[in-house]
């Protein structure tokens, strides 16, 4: 399998230094912002007419629990956003494959992640069974493409 823990950023590794404002306030004042912190509840699509100049959008996960953020990232994916997006927040060791699957990059875990834990728990599967935003760019082929065509 792909060295995948090399394609990954945490905080301290990633080349954005720029605060992230919050959404209410990148559409109402900030909007000149390259950085965007997207909350619980926000609607990530009215990002859509600025993620050509966006280079970091940060999405918070208060807790483990709260899947929203997932969405959110696939949205933003689907939309065509290439920038830095960021799980911020309770991110456990055994979420981070998913959240690469739906088109995270880059983690800021409250708690700190193990790198060997981390490559075993990205190592653990060799394919999936549906396509996610780590295919749109030709990466990760479904099992059934592979054998399909």
């Amino acid at each position: 399998m792909v060295d995948d823990i090399a394609h990954l950023r945490f905080r301290e590794d990633s080349p954005h230094e720029e605060p992230a404002v919050t959404l209410d306030s990148f559409l109402a004042d900030q909007a000149n912002a390259t950085a965007v912190r997207i909350e619980p509840g926000d609607d990530a699509r009215l990002l859509a007419p600025y993620i050509e100049r966006l280079a970091l959008v940060e999405v918070s996960f208060p807790t483990f629990r709260d899947g929203r953020g997932y969405s959110v990232a696939r949205i933003l994916r689907e939309a065509g956003y290439r920038g830095e997006l960021r799980a911020q927040g309770d991110v456990l060791v055994d979420q981070v494959p998913l959240m690469r699957r739906c088109g995270f990059d880059s983690f800021a875990p409250t708690a700190a992640i193990d790198p060997e834990v981390l490559r075993r728990s990205l190592d653990r599967y060799d394919y999936h069974y549906q396509k996610a935003a780590d295919s749109l760019d030709g990466g990760v082929q479904p099992i059934w493409k592979l054998r399909h065509g």
